[in-house]
């Protein structure tokens, strides 16, 4: 239910933006003119259309042990009473959004009354990265030195990283493809289409291998980077 108010909410949102509020004045520009289209489109800039706040859990444990040689027999014995856990929250903020400031032709084509357009691939802003200090958990045993700043900066990375990796699982990418369609659509309906000859098309599927090159303005606060 909050995905589908989320995704209401950003339609509205991103409706306004191309139209600059005024969905119910008919376009004054000839509706079979690609320029036209492509002006009226890059009106819409850059269209956030969905956030996501994510929280990551970060363990890890090890344990000291012996390692050595006896009578020609290497041994590894674990030391009781050894080890070391830690648990660290990890909180994210996700935006995405899609970029008409590039649309040109290109990106559309039409014939016989029909049109399809191709959106530019969207983009994610992983705005902020906050470790939750407060919500650490650990355990040293008193034979254990504690945590060192190193370590602890490794495995908030660690948190960033599967954070990152874990877009794709969120559906943000979906909501922006759809959210731009929603703004599109009734833009394209009011230049003269109709909307059974509108056609929306994206470039590609993402895959986790794809976010880098679609992450964008990454921060950390409160943390180490």
């Amino acid at each position: 239910m909050k995905k589908l108010a989320l995704y209401l909410l950003a339609s509205v949102l991103v409706s306004a933006a191309c139209t600059g509020g005024n969905a119910g004045k008919e376009a004054a520009a000839p509706a079979d003119t690609v320029p036209v289209m492509v002006m009226q489109i890059r009106k819409c800039s850059r269209l956030y259309t969905a956030e996501y706040q994510v929280r990551k859990i970060i363990t890890h444990d090890d344990k000291v042990e012996l390692k050595g040689s006896l009578f020609d027999r290497k041994f590894n014995v674990a030391v009781p009473m050894s080890e070391r856990k830690i648990a660290i929250p990890v909180d994210a903020k996700l935006k995405a959004y899609v970029d008409f400031s590039g649309f040109s032709e290109k990106n559309v084509s039409v014939r016989e009354g029909k049109v399809e357009i191709t959106l530019p691939d969207p983009k994610v802003e992983l705005t902020s990265t906050r470790v939750d200090h407060e919500g650490i958990r650990r355990h040293v045993p008193l034979i254990r030195s504690n945590f060192t700043d190193a370590e602890m900066a490794g495995y908030e990375r660690q948190g960033r990283e599967a954070i990152i990796k874990s877009i794709p699982q969120t559906g943000i990418i979906d909501m922006a493809r759809a959210g731009a369609t929603h703004a599109l659509v009734p833009l394209l309906a009011r230049l003269g289409f109709k909307e059974e000859d509108i056609t929306i098309t994206f470039r590609k599927e993402f895959t986790a291998e794809d976010m880098p090159l679609l992450l964008e303005n990454t921060t950390i606060e409160n943390g180490r980077q």
